[in-house]
């Protein structure tokens, strides 16, 4: 998408994923992470030389728990809500009868617009010092790792209404304009200047075994797609 966004340009573009006839303006990105904790390696009898790291990242999992709460319950997004952050993987440990020297925990953040990279970077670096501040024991670093941005277009954008007209005259109605949870290429569209949104047709079941978009919704979503073009292109 980014190479075709680099070698075309448009004035608008249509994501169509399945969106339950739903007009998407906005949706959240994410940013990935990986706390490393650092202990002391040693043979399992010796407690007194030995400093347990996947011990110490159970205190980064707490904070990170309390970090999901406090975003979940202060939404600022009036589509979206707010971020989250949950834990992905982790890793530690080297046998049954020693104390892991590593733990490394890899840390998804949902963001939504206005949270960059950097932010997210600093509220996991706060974590780790106040951490330390309390155990003086506690050593980690975070790394930052793949980012992308979420999206937000806005709702007077000439695609909007264009979009929302189109599947008036199809539907009967207009759809809602609404948010996602999730990420798509439309805010890698966005982020190339194309004005993007989301529209597709009824389905569920998005990367599961069974995936399915209902027959009718898709030869609505057709008509509704050249009913949008022919009127945006005018």
């Amino acid at each position: 998408t980014l190479d075709v966004a680099r070698r075309y340009k448009a004035n608008a573009a249509i994501v169509a994923e399945s969106t339950g006839l739903e007009l998407i303006v906005a949706h959240k990105g994410f940013v990935w992470l990986d706390v490393e904790t650092i202990g002391v390696a040693a043979h399992g009898s010796r407690p007194d030389l030995g400093v347990d790291a996947i011990a110490k990242m159970g205190r980064v999992l707490t904070e990170l728990e309390m970090l999901d709460q406090v975003l979940r319950l202060n939404p600022t997004h009036k589509l979206l809500q707010s971020g989250s952050v949950h834990a992905s993987l982790i890793r530690g440990g080297q046998e049954l009868s020693s104390y892991p020297e590593r733990c490394t925990l890899s840390v998804e953040r949902r963001t939504i617009p206005g949270e960059t990279p950097e932010h997210v970077e600093a509220e996991l670096n706060d974590i780790v010092r106040r951490i330390r501040a309390a155990d003086p024991a506690f050593k980690a670093v975070v790394r930052r790792g793949l980012d992308r941005a979420p999206l937000e277009t806005p709702e007077d954008a000439p695609i909007v209404a264009t979009i929302r007209d189109s599947a008036a005259r199809v539907l009967g109605a207009p759809p809602e304009v609404a948010g996602a949870p999730y990420w798509t290429d439309a805010a890698s569209l966005w982020s190339a200047g194309i004005p993007s949104v989301l529209f597709g047709p009824v389905g569920a079941g998005a990367h599961a075994v069974e995936e399915w978009v209902d027959l009718a919704s898709i030869q609505a979503c057709v008509d509704i797609f050249i009913t949008t073009a022919e009127e945006f292109c005018k």
